[in-house]
């Protein structure tokens, strides 16, 4: 009688210790946040969420210039600022940027980085684009498609003042997709100087 009084406190206890872990397994993921793990990748990003990633793009752009001007670590801040927007961590970007004509096409970190600020012998024609002390970029989409997904894709044009306050009006097309912890980041980035017709025999 006495095993057997013994077997069943054991049952109970493991059933109890089972019970317990279940519950404690199901309060642990229903406080997990909701843009976290796999099931952020398929988040629709909303226009709100662009807007605000395109002005962070902005001040970091800003950031890299601050840092150079105040003989900072540059190099570190761009480097932050690729991993912050662009999504090579997830996979191939697409990027393109405004002044490269001979290699047009930065599909590797290190090639972004060159157009940032760059030292790149690789990408001669790179002067370090972020380390022209910009003061302000303002953005005037003209246009935000969201309906995927996992996707968003905003076209228009961002403007780059100098110092002096006098503004380069450049056109972009900007693709977006979360990562795996929900942040907003750049999988293809083409931008270029508007058409000027004399340009064209």
């Amino acid at each position: 009688m006495y095993t057997n009084m013994k077997n069943a406190r054991v049952r109970l206890n493991f059933y109890f210790f089972f019970i317990l872990a279940f519950i404690l397994l199901m309060l642990f993921q229903s406080c997990q946040p909701a843009g976290t793990g796999t099931a952020a990748l398929n988040q629709k990003i909303t226009e709100a969420e662009v807007i605000a990633a395109q002005k962070a793009w902005g001040v970091g752009v800003i950031g890299i210039g601050v840092a150079h001007a105040n003989n900072g670590d540059y190099i570190e801040a761009a480097k932050k600022h690729i991993e912050k927007f662009y999504g090579y961590d997830m996979g191939k970007v697409l990027f393109k940027p405004t002044l490269a004509a001979e290699k047009q096409f930065r599909n590797t970190f290190d090639g972004a980085l060159s157009y940032f600020v760059g030292g790149n012998e690789t990408y001669p024609e790179d002067t370090g684009f972020a380390l022209k002390q910009w003061k302000n970029v303002r953005w005037e989409n003209a246009g935000i498609l969201n309906s995927d997904s996992n996707m968003a894709v905003a076209m228009g044009n961002y403007y780059f003042s100098d110092q002096s306050g006098d503004e380069t009006k450049v056109e972009y097309t900007f693709c977006y997709r979360k990562d795996e912890t929900g942040a907003v980041k750049i999988v293809a980035h083409k931008s270029a100087i508007p058409f000027v017709a004399s340009n064209v025999e």
